[in-house]
């Protein structure tokens, strides 16, 4: 791979140059100190700049014995090709031409994107599936002597974990399930990479495409199956209905006066509205005894209206017989 990764995301530093502040320091320290020796010892014309070249090259070669590593790296130190441990963070020297840092392994959490295209599934549907992977590096040693290259390791054990767990899952729980399937590549893709000293942290599927036709297809089907659900669920209210409504015709039918006032009840809704007009067919009016009810209504109302003894020609009611004078 690349030193731009073609999932888009940038490889770390894995190689650095040996000078720094510090190895500025060393040189001006050692090619100062020759010079005032040679001085101090005072040579002359060639045997001076032989001592000054001298004492440059000394220079020189000391400014490479110190170097730096970041807080978040670590050095993997080899001399004369042998492994001799790791250095960092911090300032650590080695001794040139004879150690050097073979690799500088980053230890923070990294990202690294892969993709499946064109995968069957279970139920041999060609999709294609993104997704990043989130691990680090917790053994630099195994990372830089076990394997070539681990970043691009890790790339490929991620691409063929996601094609394998593709290949034995269906569509449809690979829609709806991507919980599971992140958890299962992640003990996938741990326990192949567990050996090169990379723990992986987790994995997260970002989309599913699934092919046009299909998509199309799988749309209709969850409309019509929306549609269904909702005649079910009306189709049960309608039973429910007819089953209340069975009832209160059988409560009805054991307590007429019970059926009587619901009918009142109901006559008094439909004429509740100010200038409502109910017409009242005669065979329903005498089933609901209407006549008698509104009969005494209306005489109470004619009494209420006249005053107090007046019109009443009953004894003790200070009204005058008919005729009387």
């Amino acid at each position: 791979m690349s030193e731009q990764s073609e999932s888009g995301f940038r490889r770390a530093e894995t190689h650095k140059v040996g000078l720094s502040v510090v190895s500025a320091i060393v040189f001006a320290a050692f090619a100062g100190a020759g010079a005032v020796s040679a001085l101090a010892m005072g040579l002359q014309d060639e045997r001076l700049y032989g001592a000054l070249a001298v004492a440059g090259a000394v220079a020189t070669f000391m400014a490479f014995t110190p170097r730096i590593a970041s807080q978040w790296e670590s050095a993997v130190i080899l001399r004369l090709g042998k492994f001799v441990g790791l250095r960092g963070p911090g300032l650590f020297w080695v001794i040139p031409l004879i150690e050097r840092p073979a690799i500088w392994i980053d230890r923070r959490v990294r990202t690294t994107g892969f993709a499946a295209e064109k995968t069957l599934t279970a139920d041999t549907v060609p999709v294609d599936v993104d997704a990043v992977l989130f691990w680090t590096v917790v053994d630099p040693m195994k990372a830089a002597l076990e394997v070539e290259d681990f970043e691009e390791a890790v790339a490929w054990a991620a691409q063929t974990a996601l094609r394998d767990i593709i290949g034995k899952t269906e569509l449809g729980a690979m829609l709806v399930g991507r919980e599971n399937l992140d958890e299962e590549m992640q003990a996938l893709i741990g326990h192949r990479t567990e050996s090169w000293g990379i723990s992986v942290h987790s994995v997260e599927i970002r989309d599913v495409a699934i092919p046009p036709n299909l998509e199309d297809a799988m749309s209709r089907r969850a409309q019509a199956e929306r549609e269904r659900q909702a005649r079910i669920i009306l189709s049960d209210a309608e039973v429910e209905i007819a089953d209340k409504f069975s009832a209160a015709a059988d409560r009805y039918r054991r307590d007429p006066v019970a059926l009587q006032l619901r009918s009142l009840n109901l006559l008094y809704e439909g004429m509740k509205e100010r200038g409502s007009i109910m017409v009242v067919p005669s065979s329903m009016s005498d089933s609901m005894s209407v006549g008698t009810y509104t009969g005494l209504a209306a005489l109470a109302a004619k009494m209420e209206a006249l005053p107090a003894g007046a019109g009443n020609g009953t004894p003790g009611g200070g009204g005058k017989p008919p005729g009387e004078t």
